[in-house]
């Protein structure tokens, strides 16, 4: 259901609505409820569009004004670290702002940006702070504040105070378990997942585990299923049954945080408890009655991949497990055809929406749920019975602890190894609806055949060879544009110019990696290579681009070329340009008649990269180098336009980034180059911050191997290879 982007909008919305129910009400009763059900969300959402436009906070924000506030805490502090130093994130409630001498009470949703320490922000504690007010993105917010100072927090409700008790609780009792599954078991059990590394993610991410990182139904539904059961050993009746299974959501919601990934989770969690009463029919009517309480409560879930995901996942489930597990439990147990039926119905469910997100589909998603499954409760019900026994005991609390992390490693090498298998994930090149058509007609077959063991296996088995050894995509892919080389811990940038010749951007550290990368890509001659600075992890492979190709001209900087060539080298800055074949290059940095840099300065040098703005057809790619934010923001001062589609990240993905200047790229895509276990933690945890913050999708070369950006149809596709 979309949600209206005005209150005006929305409003029409809803009287058509309403209109056109009571048109209906007596011969088409079944439109009419859908058009109550549309018009109760469209007025939900005009109602909150209004009550945030007329908030004194929105007209302050867009000023930039600075406030005096009173706020409350409404979503625990997510600390990032930007320029070198620790900063966070935190959702407030503002209660009340003085604003020019003026005071108002509101109740307004904002998002504070705090330098420093953040430990004690968490839900449901108060503060004063001043800040100074800027415009939000989102809808559902007035401002962002970038804090000035604050004082220190006061306490929370007791309700606030026990669940971050059972929270820290948690994080202690599986402390000792190691890094990763110490970062997990708090994740699966109320969805903090600030330990969780950005490797960690990415395995998660390929082998279709990501949501066993966020709160979702599957762990209300646990939670709940054991409440239940240890209440009916003692002999609680049913409407006690009913009781405390509310009272077990409210403290998984408390647990959990308010947020609205939560609060969509409780509702899938109940969506399934029902099911399990009502069967799967009657499953599908709690599902559209969730749907719409949720919608109703927050339109804006509307627009959550999460929720999306969700429902798609619940209504896959309560709609072919059943019949599928019924065809494999004729050859295998019940418990073990359910294992196999859930991952199956839900990963089919989901997959048109996640070729709509990521423009990849998943192989490896099923066999790694069935394989995982099974772990997940009990890491739940452990790591939650440590928090709940920290909070008496700490020393006992690792028992349970202990349990949990074995648990959670197991969870782990099976997402690391999934991950690994270099036919984890296949690009879908299609339109996602088409994926609408193609997934019943799979399911179906799927169905059909489940009934004989010895083609079940078969497929099983060939499916496995595929993930472990796939076929191997012709090289370079066709269509190419640019492929970043995976060349280790350095840079080099290969654009096709057509014709085999190619424009030839960095070197990377030494001769071989980069010789290689350019003869896979078939490149026979290079009329234009350009070294950006003369660091090097850039500059050390030169001789690897002369390896029995023709190089024309060098094009340098101020930190000069590469040592032992005698050709041609020219000195280029801001304002020149020059064509390659089809490609059409401006030089955006450095500035004209810029000092050659001290080459004992680190930043000095990275700071006199040459900086390419290359556009081929329809498509403009950014080679940035390893420009710093100084750098950065000098640049866009001399040259606003520094918009593309592609990107090359700066400095291989420190966290030395400008905000503004990714903000003016509006990239779409981000290559980095780093090589696999550097010392220096490229790419930094900030940088992949800064890019998910902006949109954009990134590939690495330290796990991807080279990087192809493609153009196909008119669409820009992303093609990798180990």
């Amino acid at each position: 259901m979309l949600v209206a982007t005005s209150s005006v909008l929305a409003v029409a919305v809803a009287l058509v609505a309403i209109a056109l129910a009571g048109a209906c009400v007596g011969r088409w009763p079944r439109v009419a409820v859908v058009a109550v059900c549309v018009g109760l969300v469209a007025a939900s959402c005009a109602w909150r569009l209004a009550d945030s436009g007329a908030s004194p906070l929105r007209d302050a924000a867009a000023h930039h004004r600075t406030a005096a506030l009173d706020v409350r805490v409404t979503r625990d502090a997510r600390v990032f670290t930007r320029f070198g130093s620790d900063s966070a994130a935190v959702g407030v409630r503002v209660l009340r702002a003085t604003v020019d001498g003026r005071s108002y009470g509101v109740g307004d949703a904002a998002t504070a940006f705090v330098d420093g320490s953040a430990r004690d922000l968490v839900v449901g504690r108060r503060l004063t702070m001043v800040g100074r007010l800027a415009s939000a993105e989102s809808t559902t917010e007035v401002a962002t504040i970038d804090v000035v100072r604050r004082s220190s927090v006061r306490g929370a409700a007791w309700w606030w105070e026990a669940s971050q008790r059972v929270r820290t609780g948690v994080r202690h009792a599986v402390a000792h378990t190691g890094r990763d599954p110490a970062a997990l078991v708090p994740a699966l059990v109320d969805g903090d997942d600030a330990a969780v590394s950005d490797r960690m993610r990415e395995d998660f991410r390929r082998s279709g585990l990501t949501h066993l990182m966020a709160v979702s139904g599957t762990n209300l539904t646990i939670v709940l299923a054991v409440v239940l059961v240890l209440a009916r050993s003692a002999g609680v009746r049913r409407a006690g049954l009913i009781v405390l299974g509310g009272l077990a959501v409210v403290a998984f919601v408390l647990l959990a945080r308010p947020d609205p990934s939560v609060v969509r989770a409780a509702g899938m969690g109940v969506v399934g408890l029902a099911a399990l009463g009502l069967g799967s029919r009657g499953g599908l009517r709690a599902l559209a009655v969730a749907i719409i309480a949720l919608l109703v409560v927050d339109p804006t879930l509307s627009r959550s991949v999460g929720f999306v995901l969700s429902v798609c996942a619940t209504a896959g489930i309560l709609v072919g497990t059943r019949p599928l597990a019924g065809r494999l439990g004729r050859w295998m147990p019940r418990w073990c055809a359910l294992a196999v039926a859930v991952p199956i119905a839900a990963q089919l469910a989901c997959t048109p929406a996640l070729a709509a997100i990521s423009g990849q589909v998943s192989l490896v998603a099923v066999p790694a749920n069935v394989l995982a499954g099974p772990l997940v409760a009990p890491a739940t019900v452990a790591g939650l019975a440590g928090g709940l026994l920290d909070v008496v005991s700490p020393p006992l609390a690792r028992v349970p602890g202990t349990v949990a992390g074995w648990c959670a490693a197991a969870i782990v090498a099976i997402a690391h190894h999934a991950a690994a298998l270099a036919g984890a994930s296949i690009a879908w090149r299609g339109p996602w609806w088409l994926l609408l058509l193609v997934v019943p007609v799979v399911f179906v077959l799927v169905w059909r055949l489940s009934a004989r063991p010895a083609v079940v296996l078969g497929l099983m088995l060939g499916l496995a060879v595929g993930m472990w050894r796939p076929p191997q995509v012709g090289w370079p892919p066709e269509g190419w544009l640019m492929v970043a080389c995976d060349v280790g811990q350095g840079d080099a940038t290969v654009i096709d110019a057509g014709g085999g010749a190619a424009l030839v951007v960095d070197a990377g550290p030494d001769p071989a990696p980069v010789d290689r990368c350019l003869d896979r890509l078939h490149v026979k001659r290079i009329p234009v290579a350009v070294v950006t600075h003369a660091h090097a992890d850039h500059a050390g492979g030169w001789s690897g681009l002369v390896d029995d190709r023709p190089v024309g001209r060098v094009l340098v900087g101020p930190s000069g070329g590469p040592r032992g060539w005698h050709g041609v080298v020219s000195a280029v800055s801001t304002g020149d340009g020059f064509a390659v074949g089809r490609l059409d290059v401006e030089v955006l940095w450095p500035p004209a008649g810029a000092a050659p840099p001290d080459r004992s300065d680190g930043s000095a040098m990275n700071d006199a990269s040459v900086v390419l703005r290359v556009t081929v057809g329809a498509t403009r790619l950014l080679l940035s180098g390893d420009l710093e934010p100084d750098a950065q923001d000098e640049l866009l001062r001399l040259h606003p336009d520094v918009a593309a589609d592609v990107m090359k990240m700066p400095h291989h993905g420190s966290s030395r980034q400008s905000d503004g200047f990714f903000d003016a790229v509006g990239a779409r895509i981000a290559t980095i180059s780093a090589g696999e276990g550097n010392d220096y933690g490229h790419p930094a945890a900030a940088a992949l911050h800064l890019l998910r913050e902006h949109g954009v999708a990134w590939w690495r070369t330290d796990t991807d191997g080279d990087v192809a950006i493609v153009r196909r149809a008119g669409h820009l596709r992303v093609v990798t290879q180990h």
